[in-house]
């Protein structure tokens, strides 16, 4: 439905308990379970009986009522209930998923509710005493409910550098923001507010983490979002990154197959549910990879969540390990899960989805919201309410089509306070608001603070080692933030020629690098611990790219390089490759797509590129498997695998430091 009443944000101090009931499985409703009609599908790991404690969360635990393993798919007519290890009890169903769990569904009395003379007021609800009129209904009631949300945290457990731990607040006014610890307080502080908190994330929780998570196959992430009290997470793109056998594991936990549990502690898994309405692992019947939707009970009213990734993952993910999963449109597969949630009794419906947009304005504006997610908020079904977005690590607060938009940028550096109304008698959504907040750095959870202490430690013999110096700061960002070189992508660019070029390692005479791999600063200044500025430790060139790619060689002719080029362009998006020293080329901003390129500019070393000619090119290998769209870079022949990423920056360090920023030459841009 559309909401009667979107106001600007407010803030409210609402006392209540959650009362809420968990069902991981796709099955009719039989009284037990959550509905979803004509659903089959497979369930997964087995919890046990009732609830338990999750650090961070609030809620009573209630009466459990045992339920069988289903033991593969649940036909028609059948239900299974599970848990996520919550105390909060929720329900949650999706379409059909393998990802599952068979326990116990757990409730709670609401409070207040019994409608005797003189009961209190039940928690979490505008004013009513309980009493019934003389028709014996209960009177209208409107529970407030506030969604915390954040997207894109990519493991970020200690406080980001550089500009990826600030926040533009004013004109020439940032502040330093996020880190796990100060991340948990300001969750607590609003969770304090009011109780009737859901902790929900749009996805890229893991994935291109810092070497603190990453070396731990970001469990560390996955426990401090336990610790926080995460409920929801829509996969992105990212927790795609090694293929979904590990995303499964993600959720389900246990160690890592090949190198056991690196902090010699066990592995729970996620107590937050993921969520994938438009990730299929079979089409015919529809089986999602995890539930389509979560049902979440706050104080007797229901709240529909569904959550998704973008459509376009399996252009930007490694296909290895990711076979056979099907990616479809966002809103075919949003709507499609309206009419089921309807009928559940489901009025209020909330929209996690890791796809965005870009906007012009501060932290908590929207000033002329563009891109992806504009067309699919204007395409969805007038019953969602809310729509949670991530991917493009901006930070926004719209309304579009009568929804609230909204994205929390990026490493946790911002969180979205989404306050709702919902009536008891209709269920809909009668009021909301929205407004994202800093996370400054003022007060740290200690817990939180702790654990991730312990992992900093365990990680400090590697994180520690120096690699080199630099002569000044290296920027991820290419000036005024135009498309084009950084002289941070530079210097990879360089380093992965230099670890190709030798005959016998591939005889590499030019390197690309995508833009989005290139995920941090290196800054100058000296951190915390190094005697002196210009240091680069293993920590910090890690971050710059954590994702392990190895480096491929292979020959493209000189019409596949001006075709590559042109894949740098597309409809509302630019993506240009950071090029290595030697390779020069202009483009135009306002020429057509697939003109852009001025061919009698592609040079290397001075000389013209030729089209027939035959090169050798270096990439890593998620660009030379297609990855970005860079379709062309398929049909590079004799292929040649090197060293990683990380092993070539490595050695570049150790040759050429101190290593200085290089000049931005190498891409001439035209109007």
């Amino acid at each position: 439905m559309k909401i009667s009443n979107l106001s600007s944000p407010s803030r409210r101090s609402i006392p209540g308990l959650v009362a809420l009931t968990l069902a991981l499985a796709s099955c009719t409703n039989d009284g037990t379970g959550a509905s979803t009609g004509d659903a089959s599908g497979s369930s997964g790991s087995s919890g046990s009986s009732g609830t338990t404690g999750t650090p961070g969360t609030t809620g009573t635990p209630g009466s459990a009522t045992d339920v069988e393993p289903t033991g593969g798919a649940t036909e028609p007519g059948t239900s299974a209930t599970g848990s996520t290890g919550t105390p909060d009890s929720t329900s949650t169903a999706g379409e059909s998923s393998t990802a599952g769990a068979e326990a116990s569904s757990g409730t709670t009395e609401d409070p207040g509710s019994t409608g005797d003379p003189g009961s209190t007021t039940d928690p979490g609800t505008t004013a009513s005493t309980g009493d019934t009129d003389d028709t014996g209904v209960l009177p209208e009631e409107f529970i407030k409910v506030q969604i915390v949300a954040l997207n894109d945290f990519h493991g970020n457990l200690e406080p980001p550098a550089g500009s990826n731990g600030q926040v533009a607040v004013g004109p020439n006014m940032k502040v330093d923001a996020g880190g796990a610890a100060f991340l948990a307080d300001h969750v607590a502080k609003l969770r304090a507010d009011n109780p009737n908190t859901v902790v929900v994330s749009a996805g890229d929780v893991i994935g291109a983490s810092p070497l603190v998570s990453a070396l731990f196959h970001d469990e560390p992430t996955i426990e401090v979002m336990n610790q926080i009290g995460l409920d929801y997470n829509a996969v992105g793109n990212h927790e795609f990154d090694h293929g979904v056998a590990e995303l499964l594991r993600m959720q389900e936990g246990g160690c890592h197959p090949k190198d056991g549990c690196l902090d010699g502690t066990p592995f729970p898994g996620a107590s937050f549910q993921f969520l994938a309405a438009n990730v299929l692992v079979t089409l015919d019947p529809p089986e999602t990879l995890f539930p389509a939707f979560a049902v979440h009970e706050v104080a007797g009213v229901k709240i529909g969540f569904i959550g998704m990734t973008l459509e376009g993952t399996p252009g930007i993910v490694t296909p290895v390990g990711n076979e056979g999963l099907s990616f479809l449109d966002e809103i075919d597969r949003a709507n499609a899960q309206v009419p089921v949630l309807v009928g559940m009794g489901v009025e209020a419906i909330v929209l996690l989805v890791h796809e965005g947009g870009f906007q012009g304005g501060f932290y908590d504006e929207c000033a002329g919201i563009s891109g992806p997610i504009v067309d699919i908020v204007e395409g969805l079904d007038d019953e969602i309410d809310v729509v949670v977005t991530g991917h493009t690590h901006q930070a926004y607060n719209c309304v579009i089509a009568d929804k609230i938009v909204t994205s929390a940028a990026s490493h946790g550096r911002v969180l979205t306070d989404i306050d709702i109304e919902i009536s008891t008698w209709t269920g809909d959504v009668t009021a909301a608001s929205a407004s994202n907040v800093v996370v400054t750095r003022d007060m740290a959870d200690p817990d939180v603070a702790a654990f991730v202490a312990g992992y900093k430690q365990l990680a400090a013999p590697l994180a520690n080692k120096q690699l080199g110096t630099i002569t000044g700061t290296l920027n991820r960002f290419p000036p005024m933030m135009k498309p084009g070189l950084s002289t941070m992508g530079a210097v990879l660019a360089d380093a992965h020629l230099a670890a190709t070029a030798p005959a016998l390692l591939g005889g590499a005479q030019m390197a690309f690098m995508n833009p989005g791999g290139v995920r941090a600063d290196l800054l100058f200044p000296a951190s915390n611990g190094e005697p002196k500025d210009g240091i680069v430790s293993y920590g910090e060139a890690f971050s710059v790219q954590p994702f392990g790619n190895s480096l491929v060689v292979m020959t493209l002719t000189g019409a596949q390089i001006k075709t590559m080029l042109e894949q740098q362009f597309s409809p509302g998006y630019d993506n240009v490759l950071q090029v290595s020293k030697g390779f020069t080329y202009t483009y135009s901003q306002s020429a057509p797509i697939g003109m852009k390129v001025d061919a009698a500019s592609i040079k290397l070393n001075g000389v013209l590129i030729a089209p027939a000619l035959k090169y050798r090119v270096t990439v890593i290998s998620y660009l030379a498997a297609g990855g970005d769209s860079f379709s062309v870079l398929i049909n590079g022949t004799e292929r040649l695998g090197g060293v990683t990423d990380m092993e070539a920056l490595e050695a570049y360090l150790a040759k050429n430091s101190p290593v200085s920023p290089p000049p931005l030459d190498r891409i001439t841009v035209v109007p």
